[in-house]
């Protein structure tokens, strides 16, 4: 062997371990499209613009994250992929996983499929484990079935460690339930206090806002110490003199747990309880939306219902002291029994009044989702939510009982919107929106259905609406919106004016213009329900 050989083996073998080495690193990394098809965008937002497209399958290097969204690599370029229609490369589809049906009647069924047949049904609330995972489909085992739920009804419980765990930052396991007696039981009071990276690269931000400047990068499996939480944003200790902002849906809430005891009332009606169907669940200070969060609550966990009033549940929490949860979020042991025997229970139609009616507010966009951003800098998703608060109490004071998609600036999928209506069973579905045009000199309001039955509804609101704004009445028009299409129920979507029209988009972020538009869209309901 010439000494030129020699000296190239060695040289070789040092390259190609690189090479291996570097091969690790990529697929740790790499996520599996989860989805028939994966539009990308040049941006982190359902708001940007489609520049290509990734099929079921497809494997792709991550090379940033930002919020619910993966920066991936492109051509030349780079673009954005949302998240959740990914899975990890090393994901197993035999991890076994703690899931919570978030409606009533949630076929469950002998495959991944619409056409395949029934087995039975799950009530809002019921839990069950997930053994299995093929696309939008999960195969599960609750209530001595074994079968197959779409994921856009369900939701993932938060981990819980094994038995007997020594280390108690791994997790709160939660208790057995005891046989009904009246002794004290033990509860678990959840303090987090401890935050767990789940994405591979997530930023560190000055502000709880996602504009805030970036601070840092934190990787996967690390862990940082909690100093505050504040709605979906989580204040993080990096070091001895640095603290920073992340986004609470990248990580895990770890806790510490401290026992107390309760007793269940002796007359039966402290019995009550109610099922948490979502994971972050807002349980607030007070009975509104607008009131401080004193924790977030995952799918699963149950409290005792002290009081109920208007469409707030007054709760108990483990360590004894009360807090409030909207009934919109939640389910209840009495529920669900009038579900599996009867079906829901309405009140009694009142002529001239909204009472008796289900109505579902939807307010349009909401967390990474901007929604469009107006030519003076509005975003949508703030301006949806600010106006449906405010129909929502001009209906409930007509005594509608109202429901509302989403209650904080999250997202929420459309299908999941979708899937509030038919739980709900709503007498009306209202998609709150503001439109947008390249053209900036396109203006005025427009009401959309889908369905040729739900245009009567379509075309009496938007009357009502051209009776309070002054915008350009567009008419009652069909589109063709995911929200509307799959929607069973009495469906309509607004356009409440255009914010690509600097001018209007003057007068459509005014407190009149709300409590215009507002009243409008409760002048039209009430003439609909009327006739």
């Amino acid at each position: 062997m010439s000494k030129t050989s020699k000296r190239i083996i060695p040289f070789t073998i040092l390259f190609s371990l690189l090479l291996f080495v570097q091969s690790i690193q990529a697929n740790e990394n790499e996520v599996i499209v989860d989805a028939p098809s994966l539009h990308i965008r040049s941006g982190p937002g359902l708001t940007y613009d489609v520049i290509g497209s990734l099929k079921k399958g497809d494997r792709v290097k991550i090379h940033s994250s930002s919020d619910d969204w993966y920066e991936i690599s492109i051509g030349n370029g780079n673009g954005w992929i949302a998240s959740w229609l990914t899975v990890p490369e090393n994901h197993s589809s035999a991890e076994q996983t703690t899931i919570v049906s978030q409606v009533d009647g949630l076929n469950v069924r002998t495959g991944p499929s619409v056409e395949s047949a029934v087995l039975g049904r799950l009530e809002a609330g019921d839990e069950g484990i997930r053994i299995d995972q093929d696309g939008n489909w999960a195969k599960i085992v609750a209530n001595g079935l074994e079968g197959w739920v779409h994921t856009d009804y369900i939701t993932e419980a938060s981990p819980q460690p094994k038995e007997n765990a020594a280390d108690p930052d791994e997790g709160t396991a939660e208790e057995p339930e005891p046989a009904p007696s009246k002794v004290p039981s033990a509860s678990k009071e959840i303090q987090p206090d401890t935050y767990l990276v789940s994405v591979n690269a997530l930023h560190v931000r000055k502000k709880a806002d996602q504009s805030s400047k970036q601070i840092g990068t934190i990787q996967r499996g690390e862990t940082y110490a909690i100093k505050e939480i504040q709605g979906n944003w989580v204040r993080i200790v990096l070091d001895k003199k640095k603290e920073g902002w992340v986004y609470s849906f990248h990580g895990t809430l770890l806790a510490s747990e401290t026992e107390t005891h309760s007793t269940e009332d002796s007359d039966g009606a402290g019995g009550a309880m109610v099922t948490i169907l979502t994971n972050g669940t807002n349980i607030r200070q007070a009975a509104t939306t607008s009131s401080e969060i004193v924790r977030r609550a995952d799918a699963g966990e149950k409290f005792r219902i002290l009081e109920e009033k208007d469409n707030w549940y007054t709760i108990e929490l483990p360590a004894g002291e009360s807090a409030y949860v909207a009934n919109w979020v939640v389910s209840t042991d009495e529920e669900r029994t009038i579900a599996e025997n009867t079906g829901k229970k309405k009140a009694e139609r009142v002529p001239g009044t909204l009472k008796g009616l289900t109505i579902v507010i939807d307010p349009g966009h909401g967390g990474n989702d901007r929604g469009t951003t107006g030519a003076r800098g509005t975003d949508e998703k703030g301006l949806t939510m600010l106006t449906s608060e405010l129909l929502a109490a001009k209906l409930k004071a007509a005594g509608a009982d109202v429901i509302m998609t989403r209650e904080a600036d999250t997202y929420v999928s459309l299908r999941k919107r979708v899937a509030v209506s038919h739980q709900h069973e709503a007498d009306a579905f209202i998609s709150i929106h503001y439109d947008a045009n390249p053209d900036a000199s396109i203006h005025g309001f427009t009401t959309y259905y889908t369905r040729s039955a739900h245009q009567e509804l379509a075309a009496t609101v938007n009357e009502g609406l051209a009776s309070t704004v002054p915008l350009r009445d567009r008419g009652a028009q069909p589109g063709n919106f995911l929200v509307l299409r799959e929607n069973r129920q009495n469906a309509i979507l607004i356009e409440l004016g255009f914010l690509s029209n600097p001018n209007e988009e003057r007068i459509v972020t005014s407190d009149l213009f709300r409590e215009q538009a507002t009243h409008g869209i409760y002048k039209g309901l009430l003439e609909y329900f009327n006739e």
